[in-house]
């Protein structure tokens, strides 16, 4: 993960100051690329503590092709619903968008309910009644020479449907003739502090996800970003983590499984990052 560490440090001395959205501001650099051999071990961030569970829950509620923020709060605390009803006791990465930009929308939002639009898992399940997660399947294991295996949640005509666009909108895999598994995603927009650690995460779960599924070897996550960015609020905490050391890579172990449908027979402590000791947890004020 010194590469990350790296990318961190060159933002913070090259980016530029830019108004963003949230009005926080940041200091952006454009068009850079991370990569990643998954075989060296799992890249979860050691210079402070991955929200691992919230990687593990948000991953399977995107395969499930949920729209609703609480069905994300049942998976991350295994909870039923109605017991999630004191939202401060169980919020989740996405509480803030439903009830700030969704509700905004006029999506149904209450303590049992908080819909945010056609957001990632809808992209990835049903596209216009295409199911991409079922298609990329079936083509890497019938066609796998195949350069279509794709995976998007950029749907244009939607865009302004959704409580946030999608941030990592692009993957594309890639299945070697020894029978690695590689992907490639591209990143829009990455808050390089909180988010990015989690998308590297998130998606070097999934290759170990679909290899499982397909008996195939995770090896290569690289990682392109458009506009890197660090959060004005955060930059006490990037360089408090630059001056920490990497330690040593944890290894990934959970369940066999042969189909998505698996996963609803696992729970969150079933997926294990084996060896994992990093640093403390640096805390940040996520923009919204």
């Amino acid at each position: 993960m010194k590469s990350y560490l790296n990318l961190l440090s060159h933002i913070l001395e090259n980016g530029e100051k830019r108004e963003d959205r949230t009005n926080v501001g940041t200091i952006s650099s454009f068009g850079h690329q991370l990569k990643f051999d998954l075989r060296d071990g799992f890249p979860a961030v050691t210079t402070k503590k991955l929200a691992w569970k919230g990687v593990v829950s948000e991953l399977i509620w995107f395969l499930e092709g949920s729209d609703d923020e609480r069905r994300l709060a049942e998976i991350r605390y295994n909870k039923n619903r109605d017991e999630l009803t004191d939202i401060d006791k169980y919020p989740t990465i996405w509480t803030d968008n439903a009830d700030n930009q969704g509700k905004n929308l006029g999506y149904e939002n209450s303590s049992l309910v908080k819909k945010l639009g056609p957001v990632y898992g809808v992209q990835w399940r049903n596209w216009g009644d295409k199911d991409q997660i079922k298609e990329l399947l079936d083509s890497l294991k019938n066609n796998p020479t195949s350069r279509r295996h794709i995976l998007s949640a950029w749907n244009v005509a939607m865009i302004d449907k959704m409580a946030l666009p999608p941030c990592h909108l692009l993957a594309q895999f890639y299945v070697s003739s020894d029978q690695s598994l590689d992907c490639h995603m591209y990143q829009r927009s990455a808050d390089m502090f909180l988010g990015v650690p989690f998308n590297i995460a998130s998606y070097s779960l999934l290759m170990h996800i679909l290899g499982k599924v397909l008996d195939l070897t995770p090896r290569y996550f690289i990682h392109s970003f458009g506009d890197a960015h660090i959060y004005l609020n955060s930059v006490d905490q990037v360089k408090e983590q630059i001056k920490r050391t990497p330690r040593e890579l944890p290894q990934l172990k959970f369940p066999d499984i042969n189909n998505l449908e698996d996963l609803k027979d696992l729970s969150l402590d079933d997926f294990i990052l084996e060896g994992y000791d990093p640093h403390p947890a640096i805390k940040a004020k996520m923009a919204i």
